[in-house]
């Protein structure tokens, strides 16, 4: 296939799909006001785009406007701790879903501290210790992380092919705010569940959730996921492998949109991940990956256009996993 051929099959949907959602930005939805840096960044944005199998990409909107990924980054530390650590890294983090908000304490307690599955914030936490695990065995004779921060930039500019940063001001927000969070990492710690010092591998969550990206650049990151782990830029095998990658899709589908997961696989059928910054990532196995963005969010946290384009890109190109 003429790869511009497959440019040009997509590129008008992303059009009429913006065209047809710009009236509706400031219509509905709240920023994430519990972080106050989230809570100054214009609702009135949205912005769309892809990237294929065979390298071609096509945006629309804000598409080239970078935002705070926040949770989205857990697919990415995820992949991370999988590629260092394998299977041993299930041994203190579950596969299911969490039927409850994304920083549910109860559900920790219940469960003897071992998070139900990588993407609600109790796993994305024990993931980061397990990175600042990594980091210091690899001679990161520190206490805070940086070398596990360190790794996590090396990740994402190799995937983006250009530099990728955090942004400071949004780490220290939610540093200063993450009072949850800060909960959270220490009864896992009660539970034994932490080996690092809490601080540490708090200051790694907060700067992964701060990473800073446009839908372009995180279309073009997930990229491995829709091509059996390859490199999205050069296609060479060796980010996950083919087993670890249909994992990875797998707990997209079933845990990677908060407690709206069975919601978000029955109208729209792809696996994604989402976050509070508005961004929501989805895959397209053996075709594309594609990025939306919209900073106001629904009742589940979920970006409210975001989901709605989504929903749209399925009807008018039916792909779908099912």
């Amino acid at each position: 296939m003429n790869p511009m051929t497959q440019t040009m099959k997509f590129q008008p949907v992303l059009d009429e799909i913006a065209a047809t959602l710009r009236p509706q930005l400031g219509q509905g939805g709240t920023v994430a006001s519990y972080i106050p840096a989230l809570a100054r960044v214009d609702a009135r944005q949205f912005g769309i785009a892809l990237r294929t199998c065979e390298g071609e990409e096509a945006g629309a909107g804000d598409f080239e406007t970078p935002f705070s990924i926040q949770s989205v980054s857990k697919l990415f530390t995820l992949t991370l701790a999988m590629q260092r650590m394998g299977d041993t890294l299930w041994e203190r983090i579950g596969r299911e879903p969490s039927g409850n908000p994304f920083n549910s304490l109860v559900q920790l307690e219940n469960e003897q501290g071992k998070p139900r599955n990588p993407f609600i914030n109790a796993g994305a936490i024990a993931v980061a210790d397990r990175l600042v695990s990594q980091a210091l065995a690899n001679g990161d004779n520190g206490s805070n992380g940086n070398s596990a921060k360190a790794d996590i930039l090396a990740l994402m500019t190799s995937l983006c092919g250009e530099p990728i940063g955090f942004d400071d001001e949004v780490a220290q927000s939610e540093a200063d705010t993450g009072f949850r969070n800060i909960a959270l990492a220490n009864f896992m710690k009660s539970f034994g569940k932490i080996d690092n010092d809490v601080a540490a591998v708090l200051d790694t969550y907060f700067h992964q959730c701060a990473l800073r990206m446009s839908c372009r650049q995180l279309a073009r990151a997930a990229a491995f996921l829709c091509r059996d782990g390859a490199h999205p830029l050069d296609g060479e095998p060796g980010i996950t492998g083919e087993r670890q990658t249909r994992r990875i899709n797998a707990l997209m589908l079933t845990c990677g949109t908060y407690d709206a997961a069975g919601d978000v696989a029955f109208s729209i059928g792809l696996p994604c991940k989402s976050g509070v910054g508005g961004g929501i990532v989805a895959v397209v196995p053996d075709k594309l990956t594609l990025c939306v963005w919209s900073p106001a969010l629904d009742a589940t946290g979920n970006s409210l256009l975001g989901m709605k384009a989504l929903e749209m890109f399925v009807a008018r190109t039916g792909l779908s996993v099912f």
